[in-house]
């Protein structure tokens, strides 16, 4: 069992860093929004960047319907007024998101010309998307970095929208910070030490069902005593 648990606990250690890189944004950057243009197309959406860099949360209070466009100007996602968020399946950008770099290959039915095909994934007026146009797209050091140690400015951004109809846009800033800090692994060291709690108490546990399911030994047996000897049986007969 301690060779197990024991194996386990590596395999915890080993995909902590990773599942913390793929689920967090990169703690060197800060993406931040900074203003919806115009101004009054702003009013009532609620709109902030999440785990550093990583993905844009977008809340529609507005009670009108807000556009999110790709990369090409297509309609990539919406918002209705009542709450209802759709997506674009023939949008490139809703598969390009998939991927931090946009390292993946984009299907030939995602096509920014084609008639928007829309597949509802939520109906609490809330969306949230990674935006390549939002972090820096290169795992490297961007050139403007001339000091790691010391806050950056690497580019300002725009993400087109479109509210109740009229074109806005959201915009951003993206800054080196130089914080060297890491990912947060402690929810998963938590996660993976009550796996292998739970897991070492399944296999003790089984085996102490395994004990008790064990035969005990014949009381009417040669070995538990005089029953089984000729002095034993007279002193049966003798009864």
């Amino acid at each position: 069992m301690k060779r197990v648990l024991g194996f386990l606990a590596l395999l915890i250690l080993v995909a902590i860093p990773a599942s913390a890189s793929a689920h967090q944004g990169n703690p060197n950057f800060r993406s931040e929004i900074t203003s919806v243009q115009p101004k009054p197309l702003g009013e009532g959406l609620q709109i902030e960047i999440v785990n550093f860099d990583d993905n844009v949360r977008l809340a529609n209070h507005s009670g009108k319907t807000v556009l999110i466009k790709g990369y090409q100007g297509e309609p990539y996602a919406r918002i209705l007024a009542d709450g209802t968020v759709e997506v674009n399946l023939n949008s490139p950008a809703y598969y390009l998101n998939d991927d931090r770099y946009g390292n993946v290959e984009v299907p030939a039915r995602a096509n920014a010309k084609a008639t928007p095909e829309w597949k509802q994934v939520a109906d609490d007026g809330e969306f949230s998307w990674h935006d390549h146009r939002s972090h820096y797209m290169s795992p490297t050091t961007p050139p403007q970095v001339k000091d790691e140690s010391k806050e950056t400015k690497i580019f300002d951004y725009k993400i087109p929208i479109e509210v109740g109809g009229q074109p806005a846009k959201i915009n951003g800033t993206l800054t080196w910070v130089g914080n060297g800090s890491k990912p947060q692994v402690i929810p998963f060291v938590i996660l993976g030490l009550a796996i292998i709690a739970a897991l070492g108490f399944w296999i003790v546990r089984r085996r102490r069902d395994g004990d008790d399911q064990k035969p005990m030994p014949d009381d009417e047996g040669p070995s538990s005593g005089t029953g089984g000897t000729a002095e034993g049986r007279e002193e049966k007969e003798a009864w």
